[in-house]
């Protein structure tokens, strides 16, 4: 258990909330120390779980909040709220003529020969769109001006109706925004009580239909956004916390609680970027340039490809996909993300048997209320979570800190109904087929994740964190081909102590359309010194006096091309000898990229980028992974568990997480328990405690470790090679 002695007053306090759909995971740090918390999450007040858990390890640590330096927020509210369509009622004003934009998206097909396609249904339904008389070219040149009167008349239409948020996004917009700001005014003076977003606020950038999905989305969850932050923050000043929170964003930085209440879309996928962080950190410790960020909570699984210990940053992603592995099945946000792919495969996604008689588990989720039948809430429907207690993986009494005392004859009556009598199995035989199937959910993530991005999942390092992530990170490598995972400490409220790490920064982009030869250098000057205020603004208020480190990009295209890449911009005043380098840059880095460059092509910018960090959190302590002592840890006792494969219950040993040593080693079949979270460490698997506290999982069975073996040296960095492939079974390789 943590040291629960107070700190010196002079030590910084820090605290850390990560508030997931099924479960509030919250850390707070004073110098080395750390204590945990784990309570399920009230979604109707989701505030009350966040001040309930802040106060009970305040205690724990004898601080009181006007000592808390620095507190943090992560939340999957938005991400919640626009998969569930649980937001508000939104309206969209667009430019007369282009209200059905939201549907008609790119015309395309993202599965051309299903003659039964659906395609995911806009946030905004098609009665509550209005088209305004206003029109402006791609230069910002207004062809018809912005209609006053109509919007005025919109404002009383739009109150009677009941619409609580609206989302404006005109066409280019982003080269002339003046048209959406007077919108704005004359709407804050008509109807006071709406929220309204800007899509050349939220994102600036060409291409209508992400935009307008964008800030559709924005305007969406906003008032449930905001609201909650807001009584966040007033809670928290008046219990003496002596500035406001931060947030952390789905770009993996963290920004001023005005940023959230502005653009929650920022926000969307905050928690799991908590997680890849985490996952960088501990990656740059144990020396993985290559790593796999495997977050499993209650709800949701989130898997992240990290090279050269940078998770890779994207410009967009969807949400709410038809179909989860194709891409175009879902709807567009553009904003800065890290890119990962998410599922519904958490503790409480939900089996069911098909029409067939077969076992699928999620992408729904029972959620925290009621939750898995194990919680004794009313939920009665079997779970992941009902699995693991019916095979006996998890401890009843240790469950989520204690919060929850699980009950393993509920989870089996559960699993024993409908469920094993339409497969045709035993309860644990169809506990055992749950796990198995959530985990081949995740795997096949992983492999869909990793050829989109070009990548091979077997080359990396598994860091695996999340209440449920541990009980299936070993199965999920050994299905991917993976030598080795890594558990960090607290790795059940593990997004959380990423957050932590993240760095303070943000980013802002603008689009402004110039071809190289004959570019304005005083209009793009404009641009990079107008987004570097806006950054600069942002990142001031959460770290004043702070160093700053800016990064700009721009993206390119050859003229006539749809798709650009990025570049990074030199330092300094953009004049005609930074756009003689630029040209050089972009030509060099076409070639990279597809083989040659088109010399006799006009270059062109599309967008430009400006991005600042306040500091620098890389990890300052390195850790071994391959230093394992010759003795043997004693186990705390044995627990009866199901071992599928014998068809008989065994007794595994379980070890106490904080009492192992550094170095001892563990063989499995074994479980390592602690308090937020359980590792199973299967048959043929090894496992042992790194000194910085890290569990480092070896398979046995893997080629890089039975070379590792016959050879007497190290396990290496997992990376498969073609003796390896052409060596080792085939199983092995295509697991």
């Amino acid at each position: 258990m943590p040291d629960t002695s107070a700190p010196s007053s002079q030590t910084p306090v820090r605290v850390a909330v990560d508030v997931g759909g099924t479960f509030t995971d919250i850390v707070l740090e004073a110098g080395a120390r750390r204590w945990s918390a784990k309570l399920l999450t009230t979604p109707d007040a989701p505030e009350h779980a966040v001040l309930q858990g802040i106060e009970e390890l305040l205690t724990k640590a004898a601080f009181a909040w006007p000592q808390v330096d620095l507190l943090i927020l992560g939340t999957t509210l938005a991400t919640n709220a626009l998969i569930e369509r649980k937001g508000a009622r939104t309206a969209l004003l667009t430019t007369a003529g282009f209200r059905d934009l939201l549907e008609i998206g790119l015309e395309d097909r993202f599965a051309q020969y299903d003659i039964f396609l659906n395609k995911p249904q806009p946030l905004v339904p098609r009665h509550w769109r209005y088209g305004i008389t206003e029109r402006v070219d791609a230069y910002g040149q207004v062809l018809t001006a912005l209609d006053e009167a109509q919007v005025i008349a919109l404002a009383t239409t739009l109150t009677e109706a009941g619409i609580e948020s609206v989302a404006v996004c005109f066409l280019h917009s982003y080269a002339h925004p003046q048209h959406e700001r007077r919108v704005r005014e004359l709407l804050n003076q008509h109807a006071p009580a709406l929220w309204v977003s800007l899509s050349s606020d939220v994102s600036a950038e060409i291409r209508e239909y992400p935009r307008l999905s964008t800030v559709s989305a924005n305007a969406y969850v906003q008032p449930q956004v905001s609201g909650y932050l807001r009584r966040l923050a007033q809670a928290a000043s008046a219990r003496g916390l002596r500035q406001e929170p931060f947030l952390m964003t789905s770009g993996g930085a963290i920004a001023t609680i005005q940023t959230g209440i502005d653009e929650p879309v920022r926000l969307v996928e905050s928690g799991p970027a908590g997680g890849a962080i985490l996952a960088r950190h501990i990656a740059e410790q144990i020396g993985a340039p290559r790593a796999l960020s495997f977050d499993m909570g209650g709800t949701t699984a989130k898997i992240c490809y990290i090279d050269d210990y940078e998770p890779q940053i994207s410009r967009s992603f969807e949400f709410g996909r038809v179909h989860r592995h194709l891409k175009g099945s879902g709807l567009p946000i553009r904003i800065p993300v890290i890119e990962m792919v998410e599922i519904g495969a958490g503790g409480g996604s939900i089996a069911r048997t098909n029409h067939l008689g077969v076992i699928q588990v999620g992408p729904d989720s029972a959620g925290s209320s009621p939750g898995p039948a194990a919680y004794g809430a009313g939920g009665r429907l079997p779970t992941v979570t009902d699995a693991h207690a019916v095979i006996g993986t998890i401890a009843p009494d240790r469950f989520a800190v204690g919060k929850v005392a699980l009950q393993p004859d509920l989870a089996r009556a559960a699993i024993a109904g409908q469920l094993a009598l339409d497969a045709g199995l035993a309860p644990t035989e169809a506990a055992h087929a749950i796990i198995d199937i959530v985990t081949e959910n995740m795997a096949n993530a992983a492999r869909v994740h990793a050829s989109e991005l070009g990548k091979a999942a077997e080359d990396h390092t598994l860091i695996a964190f999340g209440g449920a992530a541990p009980l299936h990170a070993a199965q999920l490598a050994r299905k991917l081909g993976i030598a080795r995972v890594v558990v960090p400490a607290s790795a059940g409220v593990g997004s959380a102590v990423g957050f932590l790490w993240a760095p303070i920064a943000y980013q802002a982009v603008r689009s402004f359309h110039q071809r190289l030869a004959t570019i304005d250098h005083r209009a793009v000057q404009e641009v990079l010194d107008h987004l570097t205020a806006n950054v600069d603004a942002v990142v001031r208020r959460a770290a004043p006096g702070a160093a700053l480190t800016h990064k700009r990009v721009v993206y390119m295209r050859y003229a006539g091309q749809g798709h650009e890449i990025p570049i990074d911009l030199p330092h300094g005043t953009f004049d005609a000898a930074a756009a003689h380098t630029l040209a050089a840059h972009f030509a060099q880095r076409y070639a990279e990229i597809y083989g040659r460059s088109l010399p006799h092509v006009a270059p062109e910018t599309v967008t430009w980028s400006v991005a600042v960090q306040a500091g620098d959190r890389r990890a300052n302590e390195q850790d071994s992974v391959d230093a394992v002592k010759g003795d043997t840890a004693v186990p705390a006792g044995t627990r009866q568990v199901f071992d599928f494969h014998l068809n008989r219950w065994l007794g595994v040993p379980y070890y106490e997480r904080d009492a192992l040593e550094t170095g001892q080693r563990v063989t499995g079949p074994a479980l390592i328990v602690e308090d937020e979270t359980t590792t199973f460490v299967p048959q043929d698997f090894d496992v042992w405690r790194t000194r910085l506290g890290s569990l480092v999982l070896n398979d046995l069975t893997h080629p890089l470790a039975q070379r590792a073996k016959r050879d007497d040296t190290p396990i290496l960095e997992p990376t498969i090679t073609e003796s390896d492939r052409q060596s080792a079974p085939i199983e092995d390789i295509t697991r």
